[in-house]
């Protein structure tokens, strides 16, 4: 599958749903406990009180087929993920709630904090995923570097 010829078309959709995603976490997941709060800040977050946690049996897939698709076959998503930040949303599959995944996910709110929005982000995000595939992406190496143990 060729991601970056796909980009243009799927973006509205991806974005639309991420959005979508994002406010249901924000308005039902919990806020973050103190400790959480820290280790947020030291990764970099600015407002680390507006982040919302929801766990999980699986991480949610677009109802849209081809954005489904697409999101199973680069592997941003499916059986093998554990975790996903869409804006101060971060969802986490149950029992994978490490200090190090949620450090991880902490990075990627920074990063959208930094980009403005999830609109914003998510077209460089996936950009990149294109272009260097997911674990030589550039924000994903940067979020594997603020992890802690």
């Amino acid at each position: 599958m060729d991601l970056a010829a796909l980009l243009p078309s799927i973006l509205p959709g991806a974005i639309a749903w991420a959005e979508q995603q994002s406010a249901l976490v924000l308005s039902t997941g919990a806020p973050l406990p103190q400790h959480c709060v820290a280790d947020a800040r030291a990764v970099g977050v600015q407002a680390p009180e507006l982040i919302r946690v929801a766990i999980v049996t699986s991480l949610p897939l677009p109802y849209d087929p081809t954005l489904r698709g697409v999101a199973l076959s680069t592997g941003l998503l499916g059986p093998n993920m554990v975790g996903l930040t869409l804006g101060h949303a971060v969802i986490v599959v149950n029992g994978h709630a490490t200090r190090r995944l949620l450090t991880h996910e902490f990075r990627h709110v920074h990063q959208y904090e930094t980009a403005g929005s999830i609109a914003t982000f998510l077209p460089t995000y996936l950009q990149q995923i294109a272009t260097f595939g997911y674990e030589q992406a550039p924000l994903e190496v940067d979020a594997r570097q603020h992890e802690m143990n």
